[in-house]
């Protein structure tokens, strides 16, 4: 997960990357072993995979150890998360070929599956329509791609209070008072989150079909669809 921006090209802030998304997403090790088995009923033992906004390596690391056959081709725009996503895999990177850059630098018509878990949230709607584009030009026929980040509804009132539950729940998970009040104003004013149905409409129109959502923590929701 990550943006070409700060604070994840910034060496101190992410040394401590790992420690976040089990404290900020409800239910986090149980979205990647979801994954990992959404992307297993239609990827061979010996798949390889494509992970859009590897850095930091979280979901790698899921993927491999649940899997010993699969590879990886992980892309991200931040180095230093990269190298984080090196670190966290240890004696597994040797299975992970990892991308400076965007979806663009990652090889055309390989992949049994994809994901792009906690990054869309960052980047704005017609991006993201390009990369969804892009990520099914690189899958091969029924390959899962699976997707997860902030989707809200967009009446004011609505998205108000669900930011509200993203501050509770993670104050509640030990995170500091005043970092959880900066992450939910930042979130609230700097981030272009679209509604769920916008999200859902953005897979349907690149391409892929019986997009179903399967996750559902608070701000956050996950969905599959099929190239």
């Amino acid at each position: 997960m990550s943006n070409p921006s700060d604070p994840f090209s910034d060496p101190q802030a992410v040394a401590h990357y790992t420690e976040g998304p089990p404290r900020l997403v409800p239910g986090y090790e149980g979205l990647l072993r979801m994954t990992t088995v959404l992307l297993a009923e239609h990827a061979p033992a010996d798949a390889r995979v494509l992970v859009v906004g590897a850095g930091g390596g979280l979901e790698l690391k899921a993927f491999a150890q649940a899997h010993a056959g699969w590879t990886f081709d992980g892309v991200d725009p931040a180095e230093e998360m990269l190298k984080l996503a090196a670190k966290v895999l240890g004696p597994l990177a040797p299975r992970a070929t990892l991308r400076r850059g965007y979806i663009d630098d990652a090889p055309i018509g390989l992949f049994d599956g994809a994901t792009c878990l906690l990054t869309f949230h960052f980047l704005p709607a017609e991006e993201r329509r390009r990369i969804v584009r892009e990520v099914r030009r690189r899958l091969k026929p029924r390959a899962p791609f699976v997707v997860a980040h902030i989707s809200i509804p967009s009446g004011e009132g609505e998205r108000l209070l669900w930011l509200s539950r993203y501050a509770a729940f993670a104050t509640a998970s030990g995170v500091d008072v005043e970092r959880v009040e900066k992450a939910r104003a930042a979130i609230k004013s700097e981030l272009p989150i679209l509604s769920p149905q916008e999200d859902e409409g953005i897979l349907r129109e690149a391409g892929f079909t019986e997009v179903s959502l399967f996750y559902v923590g608070f701000t956050f929701r996950g969905w599959v669809g099929y190239a």
